[in-house]
């Protein structure tokens, strides 16, 4: 199904940041008087934001524009709300361990599942793999080589990022996957819960 401009212009900011108007245009191939409008509609329907960033030489503010949280909702949620107080009323009827159970269960379902997917003999190519995995699970997730020999795994999306919100160890669990799934050092140098973003994993072979 063809997307609308103005779902095309939402996945170019969510997955590449913030962005100027031409930027856009060019990127989709259309007119940056069309862009314009859609920006503009999409501001009074709160779902996009323009920031003044000073630009090179003396020239007006450039504008930026950004998903607000509203924007950003309109990406898959994995039924946040839902989720957050079951796990809320988990800990408080049956205790911490209980959760500590469901965390250590689910992470070892996904090794099950990862490890059927990711078995290429080079780092590379099981980066590649766990991408396109975490990606059909609604991480929009990426990779590419750093110029350090490193390679980035990104995630531009958190389907899960209310129940990592009430418990960390999600964030956690899944930190050691990858550790277990890649047979690599993974290092997270951004983080959605910390306010960025997106996520970002480096990864270095042993």
């Amino acid at each position: 199904m063809r997307q609308s401009p103005a779902n095309r212009i939402l996945l170019l900011i969510k997955t590449e940041g913030p962005q100027l108007a031409a930027a856009v245009a060019a990127r989709l191939g259309i007119s940056s008087e069309a862009v314009r409008q859609q920006l503009t509609k999409m501001a009074q329907d709160g779902l996009v934001e323009a920031v003044s960033e000073a630009g090179a030489g003396r020239g007006r503010p450039r504008q930026l524009w950004s998903l607000t949280p509203t924007g950003n909702q309109t990406f898959p949620d994995g039924h946040a709300e839902l989720t957050a107080t079951l796990l809320t009323t988990l800990v408080t009827q049956l205790g911490k361990a209980a959760l500590d159970a469901v965390i250590c269960a689910r992470e070892a379902e996904t090794l099950r599942r990862y490890r059927q997917e990711v078995d290429a003999q080079d780092v590379q190519s099981r980066v590649l793999q766990l991408a396109a995995v975490r990606t059909r699970e609604g991480y929009m997730a990426d990779s590419w080589h750093e110029a350090d020999g490193s390679l980035l795994l990104v995630e531009n999306h958190c389907p899960i990022c209310a129940a990592a919100s009430v418990c960390a160890g999600f964030c956690r669990s899944e930190l050691d996957t990858f550790r277990t799934v890649l047979g690599a050092k993974v290092e997270r140098e951004e983080h959605i819960l910390l306010g960025a973003r997106r996520c970002a994993y480096r990864i270095t072979p042993l």
